[in-house]
């Protein structure tokens, strides 16, 4: 089963300095029909104006991944963490017993971003965050695992979560097709950030999204050039 949500259908805040798209329930954004899918409890697509930002504020027994689309999202905590993660990376903070940070665009242009919120396999993990590049100048040869905590096991090349997940990404050439495998049991969540593209011949729009249940094999094709990011989940 592939059921599409279109962006038009998510829920959409317009703060002035913030413009965001909430997938699923989010702050005073409510849908008692869209309250997270599996373990993935926030998917925002963020537009952020230069020189504003979220202050300083505190998260809890929360795996967070911020991916950068256009710009750069500077990143600081009080565990002494200070980053700039920019387009083509991804950033993960493990919130766990307890964690302040703040992000700020500090760059001349604007920012967008996917922020990603996960449940993590349990409670009182240790707080930490990281960063890793994703070359997006370049088709990547399929599709790339950029965060992972499966088997709870530290995969070589991927920054880590706590919870039995793979985020990965692609750029993909119009016409290009790809193969995703999927264990039985297990679901997906798929967003072509840019561009549109078929999963199994249903059609899914730019930043629209598809949750996907009981197929073990995504053949992805792109209908136009695109970027496409997937959260293999239990």
């Amino acid at each position: 089963m592939i059921n599409v949500t279109t962006f038009k259908q998510f829920g959409h805040q317009d703060h002035g300095w913030l413009n965001a798209c909430h997938h699923f329930s989010f702050a005073d954004y409510h849908d008692p029909n869209r309250m997270g899918f599996g373990p993935l409890r926030v998917w925002n697509d963020d537009h952020i104006k230069a020189g504003t930002g979220f202050p300083l504020h505190a998260h809890k027994d929360m795996e967070i991944i911020t991916y950068v689309r256009r710009g750069a999202v500077s990143h600081e905590d009080n565990l002494g963490n200070k980053g700039r993660t920019a387009a083509g990376q991804v950033q993960v903070m493990s919130a766990g017993t307890g964690i302040r940070h703040a992000e700020f665009n500090l760059e001349d242009e604007e920012l967008d971003l996917f922020q990603i919120w996960v449940q993590p396999n349990k409670a009182g993990h240790k707080p930490r965050w990281d960063t890793k590049n994703f070359d997006r100048d370049h088709t990547s040869n399929g599709f790339v695992t950029l965060v992972s905590g499966r088997d709870a096991k530290h995969h070589p090349g991927t920054l880590y979560i706590n919870q039995d997940a793979a985020f990965m990404a692609a750029i993909m050439e119009a016409g290009e097709e790809e193969i995703i495998k999927i264990e039985p049991g297990r679901q997906a969540y798929l967003v072509p950030a840019r561009g549109s593209i078929e999963v199994n011949g249903v059609k899914i729009p730019e930043r629209g999204s598809a949750e996907i249940i009981g197929e073990t094999q995504l053949n992805v094709k792109a209908l136009q050039d695109a970027e496409v990011v997937v959260f293999d989940l239990p």
